[in-house]
């Protein structure tokens, strides 16, 4: 069994309205020295698999055809065995 971990981030350039949003309000409630804010999406899948090679072609298989966006996303992908 394998733990895998996906980190889905907005490629630099695409605007980021939550991470704004955050900005604003945590600069309105008095913490001035933020500058900015960004957020990402964390996915973590439990996958049965024979090796860790294997398991890392079937989450990138994943992320092209539903759990990011190649236009406007980047990923990271992070696979560790598990017992």
């Amino acid at each position: 069994m394998y733990r895998a971990v996906v980190t889905v981030k907005l490629k630099k350039g695409v605007l980021n309205p939550e991470g704004r949003t955050i900005l604003r309000a945590l600069n309105f409630l008095g913490y001035k020295e933020v500058k900015d804010a960004n957020t990402f999406k964390c996915i973590e899948l439990l996958i049965e698999g024979e090796d860790k090679d294997k398991v890392i072609e079937r989450v990138e298989e994943m992320c092209r055809k539903l759990l990011a966006n190649p236009v406007i996303h980047d990923y990271e992908i992070e696979v560790e065995k598990v017992d």
